[in-house]
């Protein structure tokens, strides 16, 4: 599980298996996880987090999508 990125009490990663869906996130924090699209950044799934806080992580992802997208495209296309 390659962690991309960690803000504040956030964790970004991928999962190793993940190669075959399309470029996405999850993200963890104490014992909640969400997943997202990162290109066009759109909500997936959530386990735990209100929707207040999954606004929040979307900003984040957002804010550090071209990150994340290297990310992918160097540890899966690399």
């Amino acid at each position: 599980m390659p962690t991309v990125l960690r803000r504040g009490p956030y964790r970004l990663f991928f999962y190793a298996g993940d190669r075959d869906e399309p470029r996405h996130i999850h993200i963890e924090r104490d014992d909640k996880v969400a997943k997202f699209w990162i290109d066009p950044v759109r909500y997936h799934s959530s386990g735990g987090f209100s929707p207040e806080e999954l606004i929040r992580i979307e900003k984040l992802i957002l804010k550090h999508k071209q990150t994340l997208l290297e990310a992918w495209d160097a540890y899966f296309n690399g």
